[in-house]
């Protein structure tokens, strides 16, 4: 196949079209590494909430590389020198950089490929990719990694207000319709700069940063920590675990050989090898989604009590509270449910329990967001916006949860 057939489009509804630079960029979206994106989505169970939110980490991957090449044309212009394989670097490294996510993101982490994080995996399908590219993924991984000299690349690709922050808040909105997520990224890009190898917003952009971190706490409360997502999150996590409870214990459980594989065995970082990869590779949501239906008509009452709930929407109750909630609360529940239901109080667990969600739209413990001033000094947006509301965003705001079948109400 002949190069210019490699400079394909996409059309984005987000940015119009998005180009794709060179031929190596489009032979890694063509591996099946990256294609099992289009399977896996961005909201994970959102959809639940937002019926719109169906959209994938394929798109989001593409937005934030769409976005990239915006950065690096307004740098350049800006007299920022950016090599050509620096320039492919921060492609590649954007691109990939959620491809080691698990079928609805964060819930496999939490129970079937434990203690190991989506961006060690994301790692792993980098050297991966690295071996069958012939080493020309070497400087987005040293970037990635950061342990690049040049600190603007690492911050572009991963700060608290990076080209991955940029597009999912602009696209999550779009597609959840939560208006108040929808960020300017096309200015907040115009207003970037470097400066002694730092990533600067120059201080016009000082609002449109304003509003970014406004419209990134907003989205956390209406979509990301919704409490109908987050109950559907944790009933698919108990869901996992129970799964892998009974595997474990030798009963045979209907579902794909890639997640037998992952429930049968406790995989750790250490152990994370090229036949590992590969079986991650081919896990996404189908089949988890698959896995639920069938398990719906197991004998175990737990699973397929769990499992109905999320596939037919029929959730547990949750209640939020900005007081911490005292276990013994949650004792007469917890009686009166495992008699009803004939099952141990231990098993009670998977039905009623408590835990909290933390907020936090700016971190000031993590690399600052640097402003750029008129006299050519630098300052944390904190120090530089005149609007008080910044500093309660950088304030940890935490909400107590308890959740409980709803019959027990």
């Amino acid at each position: 196949m002949s190069q210019i057939n490699k400079l394909k489009i996409f059309n984005d509804p987000i940015y119009g079209f998005i180009t794709i630079p060179n031929a190596l960029i489009y032979d890694l979206v063509q591996h099946p590494y990256f294609q099992r994106l289009r399977r896996i989505s961005q909201m994970g169970l959102s959809y639940l909430v937002y019926p719109g939110a169906n959209h994938t980490r394929f798109h989001h991957a593409l937005g934030c590389m769409h976005l990239m090449q915006k950065a690096v044309d307004v740098l350049r212009f800006k007299g920022v020198l950016i090599s050509q394989e620096e320039e492919n670097a921060l492609y590649i490294a954007i691109l990939l950089h959620d491809i080691g996510h698990g079928p609805f993101s964060h819930a496999m982490e939490k129970s079937i490929v434990e203690d190991v994080h989506h961006e060690e995996i994301s790692l792993l399908f980098m050297n991966q990719l690295n071996v069958e590219f012939d080493g020309q993924l070497s400087l987005a991984i040293q970037v990635f990694r950061g342990e690049y000299d040049r600190k603007f690349m690492l911050q572009l690709i991963s700060s608290q207000l990076d080209m991955d922050r940029m597009d999912y808040l602009k696209r999550d909105s779009f597609y959840s319709g939560v208006a108040e997520g929808n960020v300017n990224s096309e200015r907040l890009i115009q207003m970037m700069n470097v400066v002694d190898d730092f990533l600067v917003i120059e201080e016009k952009g000082i609002y449109s940063v304003e509003k970014f971190l406004m419209s990134r706490r907003l989205m956390y409360w209406q979509a990301y920590l919704h409490k109908t997502s987050l109950v559907a999150e944790l009933i698919l996590t108990k869901v996992l675990k129970r799964a892998k409870e009974l595997t474990l214990k030798g009963i045979q459980l209907p579902c794909s050989e890639p997640l037998l594989f992952f429930m049968q065995n406790r995989v750790t970082l250490d152990t994370f090898d090229t036949e590992n990869l590969d079986l991650f590779s081919q896990l996404d949501d189908f089949d988890i989604i698959s896995a639920l239906k069938s398990w719906q008509k197991q004998d175990d009452f737990i699973l397929s009590s769990l499992s109905k709930m999320i596939v037919n929407r029929d959730l547990l109750k949750i209640k939020l509270t900005s007081e911490k909630v005292d276990i013994e609360e949650l004792q007469p529940l917890k009686e009166r449910f495992a008699l009803e239901n004939n099952i141990s109080l231990l098993e009670t667990n998977y039905f009623i329990f408590k835990g909290k969600i933390k907020n936090q739209a700016y971190s000031k413990e993590a690399e600052p967001i640097r402003i750029l001033k008129k006299d050519r000094t630098i300052e944390d947006v904190i120090e530089s916006s005149d609007q008080l509301n910044l500093k309660s965003l950088s304030k940890l705001v935490t909400k107590y949860y308890i959740c409980f079948p709803k019959q027990l109400v």
